[in-house]
Formats: structure tokens, C-alpha cells, sequence
């Protein structure tokens, strides 16, 4: 069975579940809409990676099914973060952190699983779940707990350390160790992971920025209107980021090339 005949074959109940979400935020809300799409995006993604693993050859089964728990795994954040939004406008940012705190080193994990074959050892797969788990900590603290104007010292501090965290994911996966490997391994894992790297250092760059958005005064002491463009950052980041990475992988285990 393939994606289509599942799509097709979707119990009308389930339908009409749908149409109801649909209901539950104002259409002129454009930030309900992206959680909603966001949602119902990771979803769909996650439903085609799982099944997409049977045309794959068995070296890229287990990275696809890494990619499948990475949006499923969004997919049920969205659905709650959806709700908790619609119904109290405030941005989630307990249930977001979760979320990212699953996902983020499983995204980790894909880059140690394309560079096993070339000689990665565990050690590398502990500093990137490390580094994120890192990066994900000290910034939940800035954005979780320094949330007035008086604060803005402390959540610059938690911000910036949050940010060399990032940094030193981005050196392992641009010119560090993992690109080493990925040289040395070719074909397609180097250009998986020479994509991959590209979607951390743009891609996972539109999280910082949400973050210097969202601290206590705007950026820069500019007030952009902060839950608003906070979760409009984030929705639009968690989309392209996570079906992004499983596109990549989707694509390259599907191709011709050696």
C-alpha cells in the first residue's frame, strides 16, 4: 500500500474531525492558522516518511523512521499547542520546549546515523545530543523565566549561551567532525549531510532570532508585538526545519546516485 491509497482510504470520521479543527480558530488569526498548518503539515509528513521506509534500501530505513518520529512527534505538540493558543492567546512555551527537547536531538541523531558507516563513534552522537540538549536548557530558562523588561540582562545571558551551544553544532556539522566523516564516506552522505548542515546554519537560525525577538522589549528595545512573531518565527522554522531534514533524507535514499 502506498501513500496515496492511505490518503484515500482515510475513515470519513477522521474527516470530519478535521473540518471541526478547522472551526476552532478565527480564519483572520494568522498565527492560529500556522499552528494549525503546522499540524496538519507535520502529520501528513510523518505518515508518508513511515510508509515511504518500505521503497528505501535498509541503510536509509532507520534514518526515514528517525524522520517519521521527528514530525509525528511534532505533529502531537502542534495539536496541543494549537488548543492551548486558541484558547488562552498565549504563546506555549512550556509544550513548544518539549517538543524541541524530543525532536531536536533526534535530528541530532541523523547525522550520526549517515556518518556511521564512515568511522563515527558514539562519542560524537553524546556531544551533538549534548550541545542541544544545551541549547534547548538554557533557553527555555531565558525565554521561560525572564520574561519582564528588568529581566532583559538575564535573558541575554541565558540567550547567549544558549547560542554557543548552537554555534558548536554548527561547527560540527559545517567544518567539525561530522563533515570530516561525511568527506570521507562521499556520494551520498557527504550531500546529505552537506544539505542537512545547510538547514542548521539557516534553518535552525530562525530560532535565535525568534529568540532575541522575544526577549523583554523587542529586539533591540524595538517592541515588534512579541507572541505574535515569536510563534510565527517558530511555526514557520519547526515546518521547514523537520519535514525538511526528512525530505532530504527521503529524497537522496530514493535516488540513482551512488
Amino acid at each position: 500500500m502506498n501513500f496515496l491509497d492511505i490518503f484515500l482510504s482515510v475513515p470519513s470520521e477522521v474527516l470530519e474531525e478535521l473540518v471541526a479543527e478547522t472551526k476552532k480558530f478565527n480564519p483572520n488569526d494568522f498565527v492560529g492558522f500556522t499552528f494549525f498548518t503546522g499540524y496538519m503539515a507535520m502529520f501528513a509528513a510523518s505518515i508518508f516518511f513511515f510508509f515511504e521506509r518500505s521503497r528505501v534500501p535498509d541503510e536509509w530505513k532507520l534514518s526515514l523512521l528517525i524522520s517519521a518520529l521527528i514530525t509525528g512527534i511534532a505533529a502531537v505538540h502542534y495539536y496541543y499547542m494549537k488548543d492551548f493558543y486558541i484558547e488562552t492567546g498565549d504563546t506555549p512555551v512550556v509544550l513548544r520546549y518539549i517538543d524541541w527537547t524530543l525532536t531536536v536531538p533526534l535530528m541530532c541523531v541523523e547525522f550520526y546515523l549517515l556518518t556511521k558507516k564512515a568511522g563515527a563513534k558514539i562519542g560524537l552522537l553524546w556531544k551533538l545530543i549534548y550541545a542541544s540538549v544545551a541549547m534547548l536548557a538554557f533557553g527555555y530558562i531565558g525565554e521561560a523565566f525572564y520574561t519582564e523588561p528588568s529581566d532583559v540582562m538575564m535573558s541575554w545571558v541565558f540567550g547567549a549561551i544558549s547560542g554557543a551551544a548552537y554555534f558548536y553544532i554548527v561547527w560540527l556539522v559545517w567544518k567539525g567532525e561530522v563533515a570530516q566523516l561525511a568527506a570521507s564516506a562521499g556520494g551520498k552522505v557527504q550531500k546529505a549531510v552537506g544539505y542537512l548542515a545547510k538547514f542548521v546554519v539557516v534553518g535552525w537560525a530562525i530560532y535565535p532570532l525568534g529568540y532575541i525577538i522575544g526577549t523583554p522589549g523587542g529586539l533591540f528595545g524595538i517592541d515588534l508585538g512579541i507572541d505574535m512573531e515569536v510563534d510565527v518565527f517558530y511555526n514557520i522554522a519547526d515546518a521547514i526545519n523537520k519535514i525538511g531534514f526528512g525530505l532530504v533524507i527521503y529524497a537522496l535514499a530514493v535516488s540513482k546516485e551512488d
